[in-house]
């Protein structure tokens, strides 16, 4: 998508096609989408940028399955599966952005309400009151919980939180997915709420499976022994999270590499998708350090008479410093399960070989777990299991999460923390304190790393603007050299671009033409933009950005950051 016009021709070339000819559709849309324009190659088209990832296939024939925990964990630990090339993303558009899609939404959290930050992707007020209907047990993850049916007859996953670590896992759960909401990422609802054993039925055709296979009915001491395994409060409640059930039909989780072959609009691997690659620094930022295909889904929606696959972070619970059944192993976040020779070492000297991270004092809360942020480095954070996608972000990538990491403020944390509902209050400010402190460690780290020029528009006098977003961010200092653009007339049917006056240089981002702009219409100017200063070697690599003349004056088409 990097070439959209080159992604609607692919697109085109798929449509009523079957077999081999959609193969090689995508095939010639993953050849193009990355290359350069050449001779007689249109680089923008009328459309440019597209704010919608084109989804025209009918995939209403995509059928579940079911990817094995230990194979995904085996194949992504060890064989390390994906495209051998790191590219750049391959589904952001013209401006180096990425489209909404079934992936991912845009969210403007310059313009979200409070309100609606803390509601993240909640229509409701959860379960209703009354009796519950158990249904089944659980059939996934290590947290005590089952499904069940509330007395408005709607049907529900509920997990709880285990014994002797009240609230734990179903605050960050509730906290995490309105952060991943308000991110951009397809959500769960969550709702925090409360039950009591005598208000749990047995539905008539609930059944449980056997250690040895035997399927039979499900008895009252099922879920007694569920309940064994779960915190009970003083007055003989259990606190729990309740997940409302997704719309359409279940097809299971997605790998974080390849195409799902079933769905003719999955055409972008998805190690090579930029949300995906984000992951890297959004899993930083909160600890999410349980990437794997479990905890992702995918369902067949039918809307306006079309079907498509939407992709869901289905459980980003594994976040902050606690786990389903308790605080995190001290290693979390800090090395993969297998680390080679490290684990090697650690091995035979009796865990005598320490690491930095051993020696981390934490301050812990039975609610929280261990979650810190003073010797957090983002640069180094790992998941439990390294994701093909999360192997493959570029500096750019970690750019584009890291503005959205730092459109949190301080008060929107907070608020969104408060959506744990922890009765104690310096848990509750522990958990913001540190997503605050390693929110600016991300800027520091990311926004630094390439040149962090964005927000650009030209009026019609030939003034070109933009944003420094580092030092917008305030982890840097303008660059004490001011900044450089060289301005071109370019051809947007041959690629040529010829130069336009001398490069000016001046000590803030509003930068006047050199010379009078083309006025015609459908004109196309080209800036290369660099924040000239030693002290970040990176600003000195300019963002080439694009502009097309309309009716109203200059259009932003195109943005490079890292060709």
């Amino acid at each position: 998508m990097r070439n959209s016009g080159n992604w609607r021709v692919a697109c085109g070339m798929w449509r009523g096609a079957s077999g081999k000819w959609r193969v090689a559709a995508g095939l010639l849309l993953l050849a193009t989408v990355a290359a350069t324009p050449v001779a007689g190659q249109r680089k923008f088209y009328i459309d440019d940028p597209i704010t919608r990832e084109p989804e025209t296939q009918d995939a209403s024939g995509a059928v579940p399955r079911n990817i094995s925990l230990i194979y995904d964990l085996g194949l992504n630990l060890f064989a390390r599966p994906g495209e051998s090339e790191i590219v750049r993303a391959q589904n952001i558009n013209t401006i180096d952005e990425v489209p909404d899609s079934n992936w991912f939404t845009n969210r403007d959290l310059t313009q979200l309400s409070i309100e609606e930050l803390i509601k993240g992707p909640n229509t409701g007020s959860g379960p209703a009151p009354g009796n519950w209907a158990v249904t089944r047990a659980k059939k996934s993850g290590v947290s005590p919980g089952f499904t069940v049916r509330d007395s408005a007859g709607e049907t529900w996953f509920v997990q709880f939180d285990a014994p002797g670590h009240d609230q734990a896992a179903s605050g960050a759960a509730a906290v995490a997915t309105k952060i991943f909401h308000a991110l951009g990422y397809f959500q769960t609802e969550n709702y925090i709420s409360l039950v009591r054993p005598e208000d749990l039925t047995i539905d008539p055709d609930a059944k449980v499976e056997t250690v040895s296979g035997r399927i039979r009915p499900m008895k009252r001491d099922d879920i007694n022994q569920v309940l064994k395994r779960a915190n009970r409060q003083p007055d003989g409640s259990y606190r729990l999270l309740a997940s409302r059930g997704l719309p359409g039909k279940i097809l299971g989780g997605f790998a974080y590499h390849g195409t799902r072959s079933d769905d003719p609009n999955d055409i972008v691997p998805h190690e090579n998708r930029r949300e995906l690659r984000a992951l890297r620094v959004f899993g930083a930022w909160t600890n999410l350090v349980d990437m794997k295909a479990l905890n992702t889904l995918d369902t067949v929606v039918t809307e306006n008479g079309r079907s498509f696959v939407r992709h869901y972070l289905q459980d980003v619970g594994s976040t902050f410093g606690t786990g389903a059944l308790g605080p995190r192993e001290f290693d979390e976040g800090h090395e993969y399960l297998w680390e080679g020779d490290k684990t090697w070492k650690r091995l035979v000297s009796l865990n005598f070989y320490l690491q930095p991270w051993q020696t981390i004092p934490y301050k812990e809360h039975e609610s929280i777990g261990r979650f810190e942020g003073d010797h957090f480095d983002p640069t180094k954070w790992k998941p439990r299991v390294p994701t093909a996608a999360f192997l493959r972000a570029r500096p750019d990538d970690d750019f584009w999460a890291a503005r959205r990491v730092m459109a949190f403020s301080d008060e929107m944390i907070r608020a969104i923390v408060k959506t744990g509902e922890y009765s104690d209050a310096a848990a509750e400010r522990h958990l913001a304190d540190v997503l605050i402190k390693r929110r600016d460690k991300i800027g520091a780290a990311f926004l630094q790393a390439v040149n962090p020029l964005v927000d650009f528009a030209l009026d019609t006098k030939g003034v070109l603007t933009f944003v420094n977003a580092a030092v917008q961010a305030r982890v840097a200092s303008p660059p004490a050299d001011g900044y450089e653009a060289r301005w071109f007339r370019f051809d947007n049917e041959t690629g040529e671009a010829t130069p336009l006056g001398s490069a000016p240089t001046v000590g803030n981002p509003t930068i006047k033409a050199p010379v009078a702009l083309p006025g015609d219409p459908s004109a196309f100017v080209k800036v290369e933009v660099a924040a000239v200063n030693s002290s970040y070697p990176a600003w000195n690599n300019p963002v080439q950005v694009y502009f097309r003349r309309t009716n109203d004056g200059w259009q932003l088409v195109g943005l490079e950051r890292m060709p």
